[in-house]
C-alpha cells in the first residue's frame, strides 16, 4: 500500500482549499468572521453559497489552521457548525459539555449560539473544515465570552 507522506498531503489540501477559493469567488467576502486574529490560528471563508428552497440562508465553509498548542478565539456561530479533522489531532470544548479530542478523520458538531474553542493538541499543524449554516448576508462568526463563575 502507498501511504503519502505528510507534506504531499498538505500541498494537496492547501491546493483544493485555493481551488474551492477561487470557486467561491468574492461570495466569500460577503460574511466575515469577527473574531480576534489570534497568533498560530488562520480561518479563511473558502465557499459562501445559496441553499435550494431557503432564500434567507446559505453555507459557509470555512478552511481552519491551528498551529501546534494554538487555540482559536471562544466563538459561536448563528446557526449549525459541521466539521472534520482533516490533519492533526484537536480538542474542542463546548460550553455545557465536557472537553472532547478529536483526530484527523473524525468529524464533529456545534449547535447555533453555543460558545466554543478549538485547541491544537498535537505536535504538528491541524486542518479543519467547517460547514455552517447561517442567515445570508449576516456574519457567520462571532465572539463570544467566557461564562461568568
Amino acid at each position: 500500500m502507498f501511504r503519502r507522506p505528510q507534506s504531499m498531503i498538505a500541498r494537496e489540501l492547501a491546493a483544493f482549499v485555493f481551488a474551492v477559493g477561487l470557486a467561491g469567488g468574492s461570495q466569500a467576502q460577503t460574511s466575515a468572521a469577527t473574531t480576534v486574529p489570534t497568533p498560530g490560528f488562520a480561518s479563511r471563508q473558502v465557499l459562501v453559497a445559496p441553499i435550494t428552497g431557503f432564500d434567507a440562508k446559505q453555507v459557509v465553509l470555512v478552511a481552519v489552521t491551528l498551529e501546534p498548542g494554538a487555540s482559536s478565539p471562544l466563538h459561536m456561530h448563528p446557526g449549525d457548525c459541521h466539521g472534520s479533522v482533516l490533519e492533526g489531532a484537536i480538542e474542542l470544548k463546548v460550553q455545557g459539555q465536557e472537553p472532547r479530542r478529536i483526530a484527523a478523520g473524525e468529524s464533529y458538531s456545534t449547535m447555533a449560539s453555543v460558545p466554543h474553542q478549538f485547541t491544537n493538541t498535537g505536535d504538528k499543524p491541524a486542518r479543519l473544515l467547517n460547514t455552517l449554516v447561517v442567515d445570508k448576508g449576516k456574519p457567520a462568526t462571532s465572539a463570544a465570552s467566557a461564562p461568568g463563575r
